[in-house]
């Protein structure tokens, strides 16, 4: 069981008639420290929030019944699915982030995150494809929870998808960079769509593509987060995509 401690936050309102709750979205603060982004949360003028909120020692703070609809995404897109607040419920993981001295993941805030993230699995018909990051959903303007997120970990929990160990020999393959075009860039486009972004079926691969791919990298590939496409995220991607069809193949 999870401890949990109330912390009401205001900003809130109801989600769409008929809109299931079918997403779980992970974020970091990016906050200096809890209490910062506690406050920050629980701030009606601020106009953002979050359901949970999990401190890096492991406490559980309950912001906003799941039933509503808090303001955590932003403006998201996800498996043709836009405005993601209305169906998704909410996680902020307390850690600095990328601008205020990124960290790991203490294990008893990860261990109180799956904790709760079952919990949730539990009560709502959420997918593991639909169990994402911040920056899944927005990744030409999000990074959290970033690439030292224990995502593998929390996969071997149930809670998310997770590719494995890539096969011997796929760091040999070319790495596709930006500018480049041709079949292998048609052919990783197409795979993108099939996990879940929203990605142009045609074209070279330009600054937004690699931003989609840069966001893949945090979550399934983080050997790397600069959005080139070396072979071991390539097989990564094939793999999650099969894994979200339900196909336990590689690509």
């Amino acid at each position: 069981m999870i401890a949990i401690i109330e912390a009401p936050s205001p900003n809130h309102d109801a989600r769409p008639p008929g809109v299931p709750i079918d997403m779980l979205v992970l974020h970091y603060t990016g906050m200096r420290a809890g209490e910062e982004a506690l406050a920050r949360l629980r701030d009606s003028s601020a106009k953002v929030s979050s359901h949970w909120l999990i401190e890096e020692d492991g406490r559980v703070f309950a912001l906003v019944p799941e039933e509503r609809r808090a303001w955590h995404a932003g403006v998201s897109w996800w498996r043709g699915r836009a405005s993601l607040n209305d169906r998704s419920i909410g996680i902020e993981i307390v850690n600095p982030g990328h601008d205020w001295g990124y960290r790991p993941f203490p294990e008893a805030q990860i261990d109180a995150v799956i904790a709760l993230c079952r919990q949730i699995l539990a009560r709502h018909p959420i997918r593991p494809i639909d169990v994402v990051a911040h920056s899944d959903i927005a990744p030409e303007r999000k990074r959290d929870p970033g690439e030292l997120f224990p995502w593998a970990r929390l996969a071997a929990a149930g809670v998310g998808l997770w590719p494995g160990e890539a096969p011997a020999g796929v760091d040999e393959v070319p790495p596709i960079g930006l500018g480049e075009t041709g079949d292998g860039v048609r052919a990783l486009r197409a795979t993108l769509r099939r996990i879940g972004y929203r990605v142009a079926p045609e074209g070279a691969m330009d600054a937004a593509m690699t931003a989609v791919l840069a966001a893949f990298q945090r979550h399934w590939a983080p050997h790397r987060t600069d959005g080139v496409a070396d072979g071991r995220t390539r097989w990564a991607a094939g793999r999650v995509a099969a894994l979200a069809e339900g196909r336990g193949g590689g690509p």
